[in-house]
């Protein structure tokens, strides 16, 4: 029985081993072509007047907070259709249709809505309509939307390969009108911006996007012993194998998710052939991975937006309108670890809803995902027993919420857009001081949140030597709370103490809600340079 689990493990491997190191680059066959959504009139509870700043709720937090009344009057006239430039009238201007690559042409032009908008962002000084490098974006619906008629410079770099920001040039530029408009209304870069794109320009030359491959090799190794551990303990007499088994897979599936992490960021030919790793070991899909963490990424802390701050009703980080609150909220300190432990269980039923209905809109390597999503079922049911595979799944997302939740919810939340990327990520990350080589491993580099947060398609290898350059950074320039870290006991004690907070607070009349109500979400674009436009 104990050979034969490791053998259906093994040819698991076998099989998973054509998707998962294709010949050929397999960034192409995760491109998603994507169906353009339609945004959704936003409604909120409560009374403007009475909405309160978050931090009268909570002191030790900066909540950045405009007039409530006046973001709700813009919503209604920016919400119904993304913006457009409207200086006189004119005809409809044509639309652009763009390969992943960047290769764009122009096609024929019409009245319907998406031929009549645009999407301009500043990339590096140069205005460009984005309208169908969206359309054909790998990156799932979509951070790019919040960009409209903002600098998006940093987001752009740090998404991108080198190759890909070489590409920027033949992506189709905004019109002469349009872009001065822009210019003339977008926030000029602040000095730390304008550092932080020195800084980045001088990684890039000294080459620390090359990855370690011993090191990547250490982590593989270790990660697969964790999985062949387990599957022999599962069948063994041994005393305690149950309970070592269900550990083992916990663990397996927690640093599937980590090294998945890494891959599907990388930008390098290494991760291209392991990118489809989280999907194969631990049944969360790359699709619906970029589709959610690109945004956070993008926003982060940014409510209504960034789904990793929206864990409502389950758990709250700011007191809520009454509309939208729960009885549970009083207790939640409290219970805090049955959400946590149902992470990566709610993480496995997403990715399945996701994958099902990429096959039906037909986007690009959703068919192939979907069958190593059932094979990794098929055969991780066939060797572990349903008493090990489920307390295994909820030990490995108790594990990833205690690591992934606190480096960013005890942190400045922002209910505007932060027009100064760079330094957002200072104010809204906290990294993690580890203590011992264990939690250094079982942390899987987010313990180096901020570095990640800064440079996403870094090898990890690299964080631990680029943590002094950030702490220097910060001092330079002065920015506020300098680079934040914590003890990893002392983050989680700093998280936990936020939800006891929130659990004491009354109600809110007018809070923002964590989800948006439609596709702009909560976070508007009233004030961006594109919601002075006129809207056609």
């Amino acid at each position: 029985m104990i050979f034969r689990a490791i053998s259906a493990l093994l040819c698991y491997l076998t099989v998973t081993s054509s998707y998962i190191f294709p010949p050929s680059s397999l960034s192409n066959r995760v491109s998603r072509r994507l169906q353009k959504n339609g945004a959704n009139s936003i409604s909120r509870a409560g009374d403007s007047s009475s909405f309160t700043p978050l931090s009268n709720l909570i002191t030790s937090r900066t909540v950045t907070v405009k007039g409530f009344e006046a973001t709700t009057q813009l919503s209604s006239a920016t919400i119904d259709s993304p913006p457009k430039t409207e200086l006189e009238p004119r005809a409809p201007p044509a639309a652009y249709d763009c390969t992943p690559e960047g290769d764009c042409v122009v096609t024929e032009a019409c009245d319907d809505v998406s031929c009549r908008t645009s999407l301009d962002v500043r990339i590096h000084n140069q205005w460009y309509n984005l309208e169908g490098w969206r359309k054909a974006h790998p990156a799932g619906a979509h951070w790019i939307d919040w960009y409209n008629g903002r600098d998006a410079t940093e987001v752009m770099d740090a998404f991108h390969s080198e190759k890909a920001r070489n590409m920027y040039q033949r992506l189709p530029k905004s019109d002469d009108a349009t872009a001065l408009m822009l210019e003339d209304e977008v926030e000029p870069d602040s000095e730390t911006t304008k550092n932080f794109r020195k800084l980045r320009a001088q990684l890039v030359a000294d080459g620390w996007w090359e990855r370690d491959v011993v090191h990547e090799v250490k982590l593989l190794a270790i990660w697969a012993s964790c999985g062949l551990s387990a599957a022999y303990l599962c069948h063994s007499n041994l005393a305690h194998s149950g309970s070592l088994s269900i550990f083992l897979l916990g663990m397996f599936f927690t640093q599937s998710g980590w090294l998945g992490h890494d891959y599907v960021h990388g930008v390098d030919k290494w991760t291209d052939r392991f990118r489809q790793l989280t999907t194969a070991f631990a049944g969360l899909g790359v699709t619906w991975w970029s589709d959610k963490h690109n945004k956070h990424h993008a926003l982060t802390n940014e409510i209504g937006v960034d789904e990793d701050i929206a864990t409502d009703p389950f758990l709250y980080t700011w007191a809520p309108d009454p509309a939208n609150d729960s009885p549970l909220r009083k207790i939640q300190h409290l219970i805090f670890f049955v959400p946590f432990s149902a992470l990566f269980a709610l993480w496995r039923v997403d990715t399945m809803t996701v994958a099902v209905d990429a096959v039906e809109a037909k986007r690009p390597g959703a068919k192939e995902e979907l069958w190593i999503l059932l094979a990794h079922y098929a055969v991780v049911l066939s060797v572990f027993p349903l008493s090990v595979f489920v307390p295994a799944v909820f030990l490995s997302g108790l594990m990833s919420a205690l690591i992934v939740t606190p480096t960013h919810q005890s942190e400045e939340l922002f209910e505007e857009y932060q027009p100064q990327w760079a330094e957002a990520q200072f104010l809204s990350t906290r990294s993690a001081k580890t203590s011992n080589p264990f939690s250094e491993w079982i942390w899987g580099g987010m313990q180096y949140q901020l570095e990640h947060h800064l440079f996403p398609t870094m090898p990890r290898s690299k964080y631990p030597l680029l943590k002094p350059i950030l702490e220097k950074f910060a001092e330079e320039n002065n920015i506020e709370g300098g680079y934040r870290e914590s003890g990893e006991f002392e983050i989680l004690k700093m998280n936990w103490e936020l939800y006891r907070k929130v659990a004491l607070a009354d109600p809110v009349e007018g809070a923002p809600y964590s989800r948006g109500h439609g596709q702009l979400g909560a976070i508007l674009s009233s004030n961006t340079p594109a919601a002075k436009q006129k809207v056609a």
